[in-house]
């Protein structure tokens, strides 16, 4: 979505927006540590984010990069700054078609600072000498698909302070085709405002989104405003002296500070705040929270399907997905980015659009092996796994192999039941709670417009020993209203599930639109989700040494159990799913694991036929009907 038309809804309903700025960092930790706090601060809910130019070499690469994580995995509406320094035409292009690959539909046009090693700016051969000859450019090769931001300076840049000349400027690349203009950091709202009108005055029209630099320390606030020649109001100044060396007490001031400059500014009509995070979350996160920005339940419009939309190239319009990666929200986007069109309305044939291989950026565990093992320990017993699980559960740890993110308030309906089944040696990885017809708007479960009521289907996956998987699918056999399928590493599939269709497993009813059914169960992508499975937990034990005990035990796990998802298609009811287990429980936690293979009612299995290579058991009295 385009920034300005952004803007233009904040104003027509007078509902503030804001937005953040990054940076690319210059080490493969620091990228990875921004990815996260990205990802944390998506909920704090802005409107768009910006990523800035690296000039030259690896960083602008990175730029191009960042951009595309942010939009297609985090979900984040994603500008991307371009400048003209060091910049032939040919990096130009390669930039503004990598910004249309990733969907990013905004750009911040930029002459940008001189390299560090030279004195001065100078147009390098081949390239732009102005952000003005960039916009011209940018809107000649691309016309509307890219909204165009430009720089403001409400107090004069580093080269040139004439405050005529820089309005000139700006009027230029307005008319040439900016929507919208950022500026430069600032303290004085006053000197602000009165630019601003200064620039109604000159018949700029287009929105004016202020730069909001928070204050972190007081070293790096004096730094940031000598840098960027800002005027300090007199107060300021005062009020952080006394304290500089407090920095908790400087952040805290300094939340005051900048939270009333916001409101003046808000006050005043412009109802966009655009904060320069230098990569940190803290001091924004204080200063919205003292303007009352942030929600900490999300709503309708932060929320419109119950997982993260991508706004990648196509997938804006995408509303449909295999329940399983619901918490591999990455890995689900890294495997399907090669897809030309994504499910809209209903679930298509999955065979067509292959999901990608397993070797693919960020699809593998997350993490060193040695962090990996101050995280998950050293199991030497199927009662250390379980414990593991529990402390997920019990939210004493971030993540599972399975998981990239804690556990979800949603699991709390059902937290007690989860933590049983694990202590019992059966290792939950996904889950939801049937829902019947809560308010689109609830503060858990809702998702969607207003007005609505949302469904679910009680759903539950976990690996359970080959030593109960014929007492667990002669259990699901007897009610008719649970379907299954079930899954080793080795490819021996059985299932009840009456095609390899699609189930919907939650869907909402909204006034005026056909029903929404946007997470689902069905037989190819869930082959596909037993693959990612299997490696991850393969993955885990690779992390400790050959021939370790916790290497074996893992890799026994992951070569011999059984990867099962349970669906119960009365969605009225609570508990169906867990009385399945009553009284199962693998045997022997603390000793060696029993891998025997399974028998059907206490005979060995029924012949197998094959399925796009996997096994599936034949008797539909046993192990459910064929699939076609």
């Amino acid at each position: 979505m385009h920034i300005k038309d952004k803007l233009a809804e904040a104003e027509k309903s007078r509902r503030p927006i804001f937005s953040f700025e990054f940076f690319p960092p210059k080490t493969a930790q620091g990228v990875q540590n921004l990815y996260d706090r990205m990802d944390r601060m998506h909920d704090l809910g802005p409107s768009f984010i910006d990523v800035t130019w690296g000039a030259g070499g690896s960083l602008s690469h990175l730029t191009c990069e960042m951009v595309n994580v942010a939009q297609t995995v985090y979900g984040l509406e994603t500008c991307m700054h371009l400048t003209c320094t060091d910049m032939e035409l040919d990096k130009v292009d390669n930039a503004l078609h990598e910004a249309y690959k990733a969907g990013c539909t905004n750009i911040l046009a930029l002459r940008g600072d001189p390299p560090r090693d030279a004195e001065k700016w100078q147009a390098i051969e081949g390239g732009f000498r102005y952000a003005l000859d960039l916009v011209k450019y940018i809107k000649s090769k691309y016309k509307d698909h890219f909204d165009i931001g430009v720089a403001g300076y409400p107090e004069g840049c580093e080269d040139e302070q004439d405050p005529e000349i820089l309005m000139d400027h700006l009027k230029q690349k307005v008319d040439a085709g900016g929507t919208f203009v950022v500026t430069q950091m600032f303290y004085d709202v006053d000197n602000f405002l009165s630019w601003v009108d200064k620039c109604r005055a000159r018949g700029i029209t287009v929105p004016i989104i202020p730069g909001i630099m928070p204050i972190q320390t007081h070293a790096a606030f004096l730094r940031r405003a000598n840098w960027s020649k800002c005027k300090v109001p007199e107060n300021w100044l005062n009020a952080l002296e006394p304290i500089k060396n407090d920095d908790a007490a400087v952040r805290e001031v300094g939340k005051d500070l900048v939270a009333e400059m916001c409101r003046k500014i808000l006050n005043a009509g412009i109802y966009s705040l655009h904060f320069y995070t230098m990569n940190l979350a803290q001091s924004t996160r204080m200063v919205l929270e003292e303007l009352g920005l942030t929600s900490r339940d999300p709503t309708p419009t932060k929320k419109p399907l119950p997982w993260r939309q991508s706004l990648g190239l196509n997938r804006r319009e995408e509303d449909v997905r295999p329940v399983f990666w619901k918490n591999r929200h990455k890995s689900y986007i890294a495997r399907t980015q090669d897809w030309d069109e994504f499910p809209n309305g209903r679930w298509g044939d999955s065979r067509s659009p292959a999901f990608g291989e397993l070797d693919a950026y960020g699809i593998g565990l997350k993490g060193s092996n040695e962090q990996n093992i101050k995280l998950w320990g050293k199991p030497q017993s199927l009662r250390d796994i379980s414990n593991i699980f529990v402390r997920f559960l019990n939210d004493d740890l971030s993540s599972l192999p399975w998981s990239e993110w804690p556990v979800t308030e949603e699991a709390g309906a059902i937290r007690s039941e989860l933590i049983d089944l694990n202590q019992r040696g059966l290792l939950t990885i996904t889950s939801q709670p049937s829902v019947n017809g809560v308010k689109s708007s609830h503060p858990i479960h809702g998702w969607g417009p207003h007005g609505g009521y949302v469904y679910q289907k009680a759903y539950l996956e976990l690996l359970i020993s080959p030593s109960l998987i014929t007492e667990l699918i002669d259990r699901i056999d007897q009610n008719p209203n649970i379907t299954f399928y079930a899954v080793n590493k080795d490819g021996d599939l059985r299932t009840n599930a009456p095609s390899d269709g699609p189930n919907a497993v939650t869907w909402g009813v909204f006034p005026g639109k056909e029903i929404v059914q946007p997470t689902i169960v069905e037989t190819i992508s869930f082959l596909a989700w037993k693959d990612e499975a299997f490696r991850l937990g393969s993955d885990w034990a690779n992390c400790h040494p050959a021939g370790s005990a916790s290497r074996e035990l893992i890799e026994g796990i992951m070569n011999n159990w059984y990867l099962i998802n349970i669906v119960d298609n009365d969605f009225h009811s609570t508990h169906g799913v867990f009385d399945l287990f009553h009284g199962l429980q693998v045997e022997n936690m603390d000793g060696p694991l029993d891998h025997s293979k399974p028998v059907a009612n206490g005979h060995d299995p029924k012949p197998l036929i094959e399925l796009n290579g996997f096994h599936k058991q034949k008797d539909p009295g046993v192990f459910g009907e064929v699939l076609n």
